[in-house]
């Protein structure tokens, strides 16, 4: 099965004014085969549908890592160490001793970028199901409403290989002055960024 070096995403109908995105293909990333993209659509169904409101904008990102789920989600699950992965994130401070649904995380982001902090809540963290998510609920930056959930999925082919499909999906509001591509681009950046470090980093890590 032909490996991806980068990560691929897909948007939601452009023209959808709330509710879930219309339409079955507003909701899969491109670039996965046939095989993942069935595999993958009960997982897309469940974690990756959203409920919509008038002004926000949806992008799903897919990242193929050469690495069994186990070693890609022991990064993935980190709510307490996402600078381990994600690139413009400083430091991160939890505001509990325990990594628990509900807690919560300061995040200091790096100079250069329209943000300074980030207060964020983790919403899922599902360590069987491979599954986490977390809400942006204050600090400052342009992201506001940005909520998103991330799921690690494994695949095995014919000969024995093994690999991991990362998927990043996230709702948010567009800024007043700002259009909903120019929203989507600066998200879908950021994500895609991420994502493609945690392939480097996983992988290196197995080698």
């Amino acid at each position: 099965m032909e490996q991806g070096e980068k990560s691929t995403q897909t948007s939601a109908n452009d023209n959808n004014e709330g509710g879930e995105g219309e339409g079955e293909e507003s909701h899969v990333p491109s670039g996965l085969t046939q095989e993942e993209f069935q595999a993958l659509k009960p997982i897309i169904d469940a974690h990756h549908t959203y409920h919509m409101s008038l002004g926000q904008c949806y992008s799903i990102l897919a990242q193929r890592i050469d690495s069994p789920v186990d070693r890609v989600w022991s990064v993935v699950r980190r709510f307490d160490a996402p600078q381990v992965y994600k690139h413009f994130i400083k430091n991160c401070r939890l505001k509990s001793r325990e990594m628990t649904v509900g807690c919560l995380r300061e995040v200091n982001v790096i100079s250069g970028l329209p943000a300074n902090t980030s207060t964020e809540r983790l919403d899922i963290l599902d360590d069987g199901q491979h599954v986490t998510g977390f809400s942006i609920i204050g600090g400052e930056h342009r992201l506001r409403n940005y909520r998103s959930v991330t799921t690690a999925s494994e695949f095995s082919g014919v000969d024995g290989r093994i690999w991991t499909v990362v998927l990043e999906s996230y709702v948010v509001d567009v800024p007043e002055g700002n259009t909903e591509d120019d929203t989507r681009m600066f998200a879908d950046t950021v994500v895609r960024l991420n994502l493609q470090k945690l392939k480097s980093l996983v992988e290196s890590r197995g080698r």
